[in-house]
């Protein structure tokens, strides 16, 4: 594993345009900076406004990392999954998807248990949140995000399990979506998506944005959202399809929105940048496969989880919760 110096930092891949709108985004000659590399798999980017620095999971080595200017790359936890009560054969270590809350705490999807957990950061505490349905365990929750109303939304693909032919070892029916309340109730919101995977809302949280994660149908579904945070009925908001047959590595995973309602979701091969409307605007081509992004620093800057690298791309546009 190498962290690179702050003054000269490597880059790779390239900013591919599909609308000229795209310029109000980014610059066109911006650089897809390498600032961390080595990594097995990194994925769930998250940035604490509270102690300015990104979380991020590396999946196969079980560790949550952080990064910041002042410091560089450290090891924030090791074991990253929190152990199971009892051992559970068909699930592998590890954390993925993260998501830090306004109320300092850090939001974890941990493989190991099958569960949603919580870490208080101002304590280190840690505890369960989310740990099963209708009495069995989860999957393997993939992504997680919660809504300015307290709700915790997470994916439950059967990614995290040592089976990745057959997925020995799933626990629950359906490949969902999964809404627990701020009364710490669970529900079953979305059945019908075969590998859902990263989610984010839009600015006003009146649509929910799911990813799925299937080389035959590489799409973004976009569900409305009732006021009471319950979701409705999706339709298919963008399919990366053309990627995938062009033979790019990665399928769709994490997203981000920007303060405008623009998408930057992890496809095949980088990070699109789609429209509110779903136009496909353009593309950050880091020529990996592509795990997630969000935004930090000052609310301008990308960071994205990219194979085995952390990447950072300056934009012009801030993300939504800055």
């Amino acid at each position: 594993m190498s962290v690179n110096d702050n003054e000269s930092f490597p880059d790779i891949g390239c900013i591919e345009v599909f609308d000229e709108s795209l310029q109000d985004l980014l610059d066109l000659d911006t650089a897809i900076e390498v600032i961390a590399d080595g990594f097995a798999w990194t994925e769930g980017p998250a940035w604490d406004p509270h102690r300015q620095k990104l979380y991020f999971s590396d999946i196969p080595k079980n560790r949550i990392h952080n990064w910041d200017k002042e410091n560089g790359l450290q090891i924030f936890l090791q074991p990253g999954g929190r152990e199971p009560y009892q051992t559970d054969e068909d699930a592998m270590p590890g954390t993925n998807g993260l998501w830090v809350t306004e109320d300092d705490k850090l939001i974890i999807c941990n493989q190991d248990a099958r569960s949603i957990d919580v870490i208080h950061l101002s304590s280190g505490q840690r505890d369960p949140l989310a740990c099963s349905f209708n009495g069995l365990p989860f999957n393997s929750p993939n992504d997680v995000i919660r809504s300015s109303k307290g709700h915790v939304y997470f994916t439950d693909p059967p990614f995290g399990l040592k089976d990745q032919g057959n997925f020995t070892g799933m626990k629950q029916p359906f490949r969902g979506v999964y809404r627990h309340d701020n009364k710490g109730i669970t529900s079953l919101e979305v059945k019908d998506m075969s590998f859902p995977n990263g989610l984010n809302f839009s600015p006003d949280e009146r649509f929910l944005y799911v990813s799925q994660s299937d080389r035959a149908f590489p799409i973004i579904k976009r569900f409305p959202v009732d006021a009471m945070g319950y979701i409705g009925e999706g339709d298919v908001f963008y399919n990366s399809i053309d990627f995938c047959n062009a033979g790019d590595p990665g399928l769709p995973d994490g997203m981000t929105v920007d303060v405008k309602g623009n998408l930057f979701a992890t496809i095949a091969g980088g990070v699109a940048i789609l429209s509110p409307e779903g136009k496909l605007l353009g593309r950050i081509a880091t020529g990996k496969a592509t795990a997630n992004c969000t935004f930090g620093e000052k609310g301008s800057t990308l960071f994205i989880t990219a194979h085995d690298t952390l990447l950072r791309v300056e934009t012009k546009t801030l993300g939504l919760s800055f």
